[in-house]
């Protein structure tokens, strides 16, 4: 029996922010790009020159399914929908367009395990630290929605095996400390990663930097994360893999010799650059 989806204030709470990055897109490789929703990056997987089949990783801020849907079909073709969407993890900025999009699509979502209580009306996130060493945006942060949205049965565990549905030679890693079931992708072939918020490339803390989009390595958006300890295990998993390209969920998306240097100076030097000195999870 399928049960019927169920939004909160996570999907249906429009936040008032944005970044001059909204609204546009950036090929990353011919079959993975990357879309900014206001402050957050959602990514198309798949080659729209081949068989215009592709997924969608996140759903973006709340209210912009049309955006979304807007960019999908114009990128490969009218009417065109993906096979799935696969969640990073469940913080607002991330589904906040998902039982739109759901609804309008009808296709399966993944998530892992640990993540299904919040995307299944079981658990809320804790509430974002307004305390937390940083900015205007950390401040405000106790104003973000962490209400738990319920999915039914249009959610599932992704695979044991770590393969991701609809994506082959993908895998999913999971990188948890931003939250307990965040996951970031991994393609070995050709060693892209799609991060999540297990690390970022603006300090989003910050107000102007996340109006501009000024790029810096990060750790994962201090206000939400309530394990610094496995974030910084995270971290250094991700950076093993000595990854050729990256896009992650704040910022832009980075390669070459910038990540590769940047990525082992957030490794070595996490608790000075990402760990805040103060707030209530440290």
């Amino acid at each position: 029996m399928n049960r019927e989806m169920h939004g909160s204030s996570s999907t249906e709470s429009f936040i008032p922010m944005s970044s001059i990055a909204s609204g546009k897109g950036v090929e990353v490789a011919p079959d993975i790009y990357s879309y900014t929703t206001q402050i957050v990056n959602v990514c198309f997987i798949g080659n729209p020159d081949k068989d215009n089949s592709f997924v969608l990783v996140d759903a973006g801020m709340p209210n912009s399914a049309s955006m979304i849907i807007k960019e999908a079909e114009e990128r490969f073709g009218k009417g065109k929908k993906p096979k799935a969407i696969i969640l990073t993890h469940a913080h607002f900025d991330h589904i906040g367009s998902i039982i739109e999009l759901v609804e309008k699509w009808q296709i399966p979502v993944y998530a892992h395990p640990l993540e299904l209580p919040y995307v299944t009306g079981k658990k809320n996130y804790p509430t974002p630290d307004g305390t937390v060493e940083g900015g205007l945006v950390a401040k405000l942060s106790p104003l973000f929605p962490t209400e738990a949205i319920d999915l039914g049965s249009h959610v599932q565990a992704l695979p044991a095996d770590g393969s991701v549905p609809h994506m082959p030679q993908w895998e999913w890693i999971h990188t948890p400390g931003h939250s307990p079931g965040h996951i970031s992708l991994f393609r070995k072939q050709d060693l892209a990663l799609i991060a999540g918020d297990a690390f970022v490339t603006t300090k989003q803390e910050y107000l102007l930097d996340v109006l501009e989009q000024e790029l810096e390595i990060s750790g994962p958006p201090r206000y939400l994360t309530t394990d610094w300890a496995s974030a910084k295990r995270s971290v250094e998993v991700l950076q093993s893999l000595y990854p050729s390209v990256a896009v992650t969920g704040h910022g832009k998306p980075v390669s070459g010799e910038w990540l590769s240097t940047n990525l082992l100076k957030l490794t070595k030097n996490f608790d000075e650059i990402a760990r805040p000195d103060y707030g209530k999870y440290v």
